[in-house]
């Protein structure tokens, strides 16, 4: 890939979201930025979740991990589905009802102040550091594949490709990334289909033989049912289904694009229509990972140490220059899908949770929504850079790895909330949502000692938000029922 080209590849791309955003912010106010008006389309939010829920870890570490883990991923996708019908039947009608803007105002109502502030809190929490994963992967990959050749070091190219995302969501914010992250999706479905399709013209397979070399190679395995593998179906698709719960229906950045949908069943359509297309699309980068393995063996390339290396290396030395445009446009509309949404995700929820910036007049609403967005821009700059220091995993493990974490206290809070209606002493809840990763973290570690060598993956999610329910419910009373009065 010649730096030269790769640097107008991106300049015209960066020109595109701009002008883009220049015509979905005119006449925009804070209202704009925080739900468009509830007036998108449900078909146009569909399709841009799928860019903004795959983004840049998908994109390389899916591919890449398949060399270590097979297909064993698609197990987590299809406990996807499941998830996603939860969140269509039970959680955006709830949403819907109450008419919020953050979705952590139903913490409010039903628990109170601090469990409200907790949840919104353990949001950005998850939010920031999952984003700013995700775009650390994207900001290495340009740092290749451009800024190496100009000089340029790392943290100024990430300071650059920050900056670059605000400036195209900080005056239309969620209306104009519902727009621009389908026009990144396709260029992210674009990429991976015509990646697949130009390296089977270079290993001369047709569509058949195609099928039959992804079918048969060893890694395409799906299903593994050893209870003590990580890799157990069991508790792949069971993780996989709280995994979309808590990642999309907990999630204000997923959930703020489905909240301007007119109304309810307009939601319900682009949720359905969001979760085929996801499945399918995770399947072509399962697939394209098979191809990857199987040309790098037959051209005799060294497998890089990381797996996270592999699709870039072959793509930007190996398999020519339309396919190293292809994935320098792939990688980047990937990671910018995923981390503008979230950037004005966390400055709404900021905004909404935290500064009630609704109650203010428009004027004091615009600049704080300014001041938030900056602010979040830079936490992720810092954010991504502590990471680039202390990563040694694969990415897409670190990302999960955090999420079941983070998101588990979450879990717990909407699962205790929805299924009984036993109030809780609203101040010890901060202090159970904090100790329950903690208790989390202390079983994963001991648990091949404790549990005769099972091991926890995704499922340490699970265990967290059990935690969670089990700190809510000791600090819960009985609902009293009144005494009917005599007559």
């Amino acid at each position: 890939m010649n730096t030269t080209v790769a640097l107008v590849i991106l300049v015209v791309y960066f020109a595109m979201l701009i002008t883009v955003s220049f015509y979905t912010a005119r006449g925009a106010d804070t209202t704009t930025f925080f739900t468009a008006n509830r007036q998108s389309p449900w078909w146009l939010v569909a399709f841009g979740m799928i860019g903004t829920s795959l983004s840049g870890v998908t994109f390389i570490s899916v591919p890449g991990a398949v060399g270590k883990i097979g297909f064993s991923y698609f197990q987590v996708v299809l406990g996807y589905i499941i998830g996603y019908l939860v969140i269509g039947t039970v959680l955006m009608p709830l949403y819907y009802r109450l008419n919020l803007i953050s979705i952590y105002g139903y913490l409010e109502k039903r628990f109170g102040f601090w469990s409200y502030k907790t949840g919104a809190g353990f949001f950005m929490l998850a939010r920031t550091v999952g984003s700013a994963v995700r775009l650390y992967v994207a900001a290495g990959v340009l740092q290749i594949a451009i800024f190496n050749g100009l000089g340029v070091p790392f943290e100024v190219s990430v300071l650059i490709t920050i900056a670059l995302i605000w400036v195209y969501t900080f005056k239309g914010g969620v209306k104009t990334i519902i727009l621009t992250d389908s026009l990144q999706t396709i260029f992210l479905i674009t990429a991976v289909v015509l990646t697949i399709v130009l390296i089977s013209l270079e290993l001369g397979f047709s569509f058949s033989q195609l099928v039959q070399t992804v079918r048969d190679d060893p890694n395409s395995q799906i299903f593994y049912w050893d209870k003590n593998d990580p890799k157990n179906f069991y508790k792949q698709f069971i993780s996989g289904a709280f995994i979309a719960i808590v990642m999309t229906g907990l999630d204000q950045d997923l959930m703020q694009k489905n909240l301007t949908c007119k109304n309810i069943g307009e939601a319900q359509k682009n949720m359905f229509w969001f979760t085929v297309t996801l499945v399918i699309v995770n399947f072509l980068f399962l697939s394209l990972g098979t191809l990857l393995y199987v040309f790098a063996q037959r051209e005799g390339i060294a497998i890089p140490t990381r797996t996270d290396d592999l699709y870039p290396l072959l793509a930007l030395n190996h398999l020519g220059l339309v396919v190293a445009i292809t994935f320098l446009l792939g990688i980047t509309a990937a990671t910018y899908a995923s981390a503008d949404s979230a950037l004005t995700a966390l400055t709404t929820s900021f905004c909404i949770d935290f500064m009630n910036v609704e109650k203010r007049p428009e004027a004091e609403r615009s600049r704080i929504k300014h001041i938030v967005h900056i602010g979040f821009s830079l936490l992720f700059y810092v954010v991504i850079l502590i990471f680039r220091q202390v990563n040694s995993k694969e990415v897409i493990t670190a990302v999960f790895d955090i999420a079941g974490y983070t998101y588990g206290p979450l879990l717990g809070l909407y699962a205790f909330g929805m299924f009984n209606k036993r109030p809780v002493i609203d101040r010890a809840v901060p202090f159970i949502c904090l100790a329950s990763p903690i208790l989390t973290y202390i079983v994963n570690e001991n648990s091949p000692a404790w549990f005769g060598g099972y091991q926890f993956g995704f499922e340490r999610l699970l265990l967290n938000g059990l935690f969670t329910y089990a700190g809510l419910w000791a600090v819960s009373k009985s609902v009293v029922k009144e005494e009917p009065i005599a007559a």
